[in-house]
């Protein structure tokens, strides 16, 4: 189906104008003030509406193949359709871990089959794998995750001969998870010792501590501006980091880009004592002073994108009163655009500025093909949102398989209205659609 969205507010490239939209075969077809319908395309009234483009989530969990208790892919997208995101990127450290080109597609088929919203996976890097990264396909695979940090299995590279062979050698975008694994080992020994008869949740961002992330982020820039490596950093979460990164250049000629997360900008160490683990995350959680600097950077440009990082776990393994049973990551893709909007209520941030950031630059940082803006010829992923129009997160509406949210309870000022994937309206005011999802498409050189 054809539609004209009409008078609504678009939100796009720094400027927001009342226009109306033709989306035709999926494409974004005409952006005017004023567009003549005819009864080959269906209206939609959205006056007093903001139109943005669909949100690019570059770091997320859904946990399939192999850990398909927590997540699937499936049950996550299909939050992500609800909370406005149309694109998602995926991590590796499932079972089997996809290293290699071949699990790698067999992944890419489970997304072609079951996703919502427009799919791309990242290829895994260990200390073994060399000769498979070399192999990846630069324009249908969003780029090469390494595990500079704690990781599970074999995904952590510590291997600093394989580090300096992968930063030099990789043809395609390196993300890094960054964490000094040495300097997390000692910190929690310390904690063991301090705390016998167990370690509180407060004691996470002490134990992965400001120095442990900016050890291995340090590395990771040195590595890469020797190589010339198109890096980006994800989840940063410390003042201190954010310092390694440039405000002076465009974000398109950037090679050394970051990431932080929606939780670290909104979550900070004084909420351990109500949610406990519910926000242990890795990296943590840490002080309000490090969330105030993490605001200031992404405000100056020096942090380039904002994502969630969701990574679910059952309540079982989640709502654990002894830490070191108790898993790292949480649930929140299907809120992150409403609690975006929600520091924009406040004043954190301007409703251009949460799209450049949440939008744009996903797209630009991975040279994404047609997809970010609201553009005539580019895919029509888009999102009508309804200003002053409650939602509060009930039990009922969590769509994670996990079934919880650490915002249970909250109630957000804006709500979702409609969500469009590649020009078909799949989610609209609670309710679900066909499946228009699409694999993502990237320029060949980054």
């Amino acid at each position: 189906m054809d539609y004209l969205i009409k008078q609504a507010f678009v939100i796009n490239e720094g400027t927001t104008k009342v226009m109306d939209v033709l989306i035709s075969n999926g494409i974004i077809q005409k952006i005017e003030s004023c567009i003549q319908s005819d009864n080959s395309v269906l209206e939609v009234n959205a006056e007093g509406m903001y139109l943005i483009p669909g949100i690019i989530d570059d770091q997320v969990h859904f946990r399939e193949p192999g850990l398909t208790h927590k997540a699937n892919i499936s049950t996550e997208s299909k939050a992500a359709l609800a909370g406005g995101v149309t694109s998602f990127m995926e991590m590796p450290n499932v079972v089997p871990q996809t290293t290699t080109n071949e699990l790698l597609e067999a992944k890419y088929l489970i997304g072609k089959e079951t996703s919502w919203v427009n799919y791309s996976f990242y290829l895994g890097a260990t200390n073994d794998n060399l000769e498979e990264l070399k192999k990846v396909d630069t324009e249908n695979v969003c780029g090469v995750k390494i595990f500079m940090g704690s990781s599970t299995g074999d995904m952590l590279v510590d291997d600093s001969n394989v580090l300096h062979k992968i930063f030099a050698e990789i043809p395609t975008l390196i993300a890094t998870h960054c964490e000094c694994e040495t300097r997390v080992k000692s910190r929690l020994e310390e904690a063991k010792n301090k705390f016998p008869e167990g370690i509180p949740a407060n004691q996470h961002p002490v134990i992965r501590d400001d120095q442990a992330c900016y050890l291995s982020s340090s590395l990771a820039v040195e590595l890469a501006k020797k190589n010339n490596t198109r890096l980006h950093i994800l989840h940063i979460t410390s003042a201190i980091e954010t310092h390694l990164f440039r405000n002076d250049i465009p974000l398109n000629q950037k090679r050394i880009t970051s990431e932080v997360c929606v939780h670290h900008l909104h979550f900070a160490d004084t909420d351990y004592q109500q949610l406990q683990h519910q926000i242990k995350c890795n990296p943590a959680v840490k002080s309000q002073s490090d969330q105030d600097a993490l605001w200031q950077a992404l405000l100056d440009d020096r942090l380039d994108v904002i994502a969630t990082d969701h990574a679910p776990h059952t309540q079982e393994e989640k709502f654990h009163s002894n830490y070191l049973n108790c898993h790292a990551g949480l649930p929140l893709i299907q809120h992150t655009l409403l609690l975006m909007l929600e520091k924009v209520q406040k004043g954190k941030l301007s409703l251009e500025k949460m799209v450049e950031k949440m939008s744009h630059n996903p797209a630009i940082a991975y040279k994404l093909k047609n997809r970010g803006f609201i553009r005539e010829g580019f895919a029509a992923d888009l999102v009508l949102v309804k200003p002053n129009t409650p939602y509060q997160v009930t039990q009922e509406s969590i769509l994670y398989k996990c079934d919880w949210s650490p915002l249970l309870g909250t109630t957000f000022s804006h709500s979702i209205d409609s969500v469009f994937v590649n020009g078909t309206r799949s989610y609209h005011q609670g309710k679900f659609a066909e499946i228009n999802a699409q694999r993502l498409q990237f320029d060949k050189i980054r």
